[in-house]
């Protein structure tokens, strides 16, 4: 293992490899990535791995609208040899309260302001896109073309091989034991214990997932995430009968059909408690199998393959906490994405590559920092599973 490096990123899931492959292009090619078990085996390989750009936050959108952009050419940028599977099928989201439906316009206007071509539909214009859909108690819904479904390994795996052809080191099964500070009595970072052995650094980038609390307090900072269970199946493959992603935030619901047939869906739960559970219920796939046999009737037949959960890494405003951590110098943060990190990561890797190097901004990352909470500005993201 090395015993020093410019920047040591921590968490070896789509984000923290981005962030690596990102600062590497930009000549800081002396980085170290570490990951407690292998890449993508945390939130990023237990995602839904929807991308979707209707969100109700300004930043949230164009940061999405930015990564998509990057998805759709991510083959060839990072010259991969395999494929990320990108399929832009489309996001169907559906209201069911007065309220939803107002808020969904006021969506619609914001996203419209950024170039999005997002569509407001009736009950029966979303059953043209989704035939088999049920419009029981439906009020209208939106819809863009552009969003759509990846997969989340071979994103990781794309990344992963571009940054270390630049000549940055990942280092798996590698678990950070501690982060240390000094120097000048200002407390800056200086490097951090690994089960590996030491690495002195004056930069550390927090990309740790589900785990981003405790990274943090190594440091000694305290940051407002917290973990949640998430849980997820996914069916056998058939042939192909949807083409977007439909989404109810009403009933917590998302069902996506796979490039392979598969159908992949996830269920909020309002009652699940914070903590790191990754066990999944059989109540979870009882309440999955009434919900989706109802709103989408002929997966009725369907067999499931497997079920499993992920955790969301969770912040009050349900946006994530970017950039630097100015009371420790030389520690920046890329956490909270509240389930929503897989599809914003080629923009996060971007913008704190820049933040790291004091490049200038590519959007304005100081709205997401961690010093939100502290002033009152929250966002306050409405889009959320």
């Amino acid at each position: 293992m090395h015993s020093s490096a410019e920047v040591v990123v921590i968490g070896g899931g789509v984000n923290g490899v981005a962030i690596a492959y990102e600062l590497a292009k930009r000549g800081c090619t002396d980085v170290v990535v570490l990951e407690r078990d292998y890449l993508a085996s945390g939130a990023t390989g237990r995602c839904g791995a929807g991308v979707r750009q209707q969100w109700g936050t300004e930043m949230n959108l164009r940061m999405s609208i930015a990564s998509v952009k990057r998805f759709e050419t991510m083959n060839e940028d990072l010259d991969y040899d395999g494929d990320i599977e990108f399929k832009q099928g489309g996001y169907l989201l559906l209201a069911y309260t007065p309220a939803g439906w107002e808020q969904f316009q006021k969506n619609v206007n914001l996203q419209r302001s950024f170039g999005l071509g997002v569509k407001l539909c009736t009950p029966a214009e979303a059953r043209e896109i989704v035939p088999h859909l049920n419009t029981e108690g439906l009020l209208g819904a939106t819809f863009n073309q552009t969003d759509g479904h990846c997969n989340p390994f071979h994103v990781t795996d794309a990344y992963a091989q571009a940054a270390r052809r630049l000549g940055v080191k990942i280092y798996t099964n590698t678990e950070v034991l501690g982060i240390r500070r000094g120097g000048a009595g200002e407390g800056r970072i200086v490097g951090v214990k690994t089960t590996g052995g030491y690495i002195a650094t004056p930069v550390v980038v927090n990309a740790a997932g589900g785990w981003s609390k405790d990274i943090a307090a190594m440091a000694g900072v305290d940051i407002p995430t917290y973990s949640e269970r998430h849980q997820i199946l996914v069916t056998e493959p058939v042939a192909p009968m949807q083409g977007p992603m439909v989404m109810s935030f009403h009933h917590h619901i998302y069902c996506q059909q796979t490039p392979h047939g598969s159908f992949i869906m996830g269920l909020g739960d309002a009652a699940e408690k914070p903590g790191y559970s990754s066990r999944s219920t059989w109540q979870f796939a009882e309440e999955m199998a009434q919900k989706i046999t109802w709103l989408l009737p002929p997966l009725k037949g369907i067999r499931v393959v497997r079920q499993w959960a992920g955790l969301y890494n969770m912040t009050p405003d349900r946006t994530p906490i970017l950039g630097a951590v100015p009371e420790v110098p030389g520690l920046f943060l890329a956490v909270g994405f509240s389930g929503h990190g897989f599809m914003l990561a080629p923009m996060t890797g971007v913008l704190l590559a820049e933040s790291v190097l004091g490049l200038p901004a590519s959007l304005p990352i100081e709205k997401m920092d961690l010093g939100r909470f502290a002033r009152g500005e929250l966002f306050d993201e409405p889009s959320v599973v």
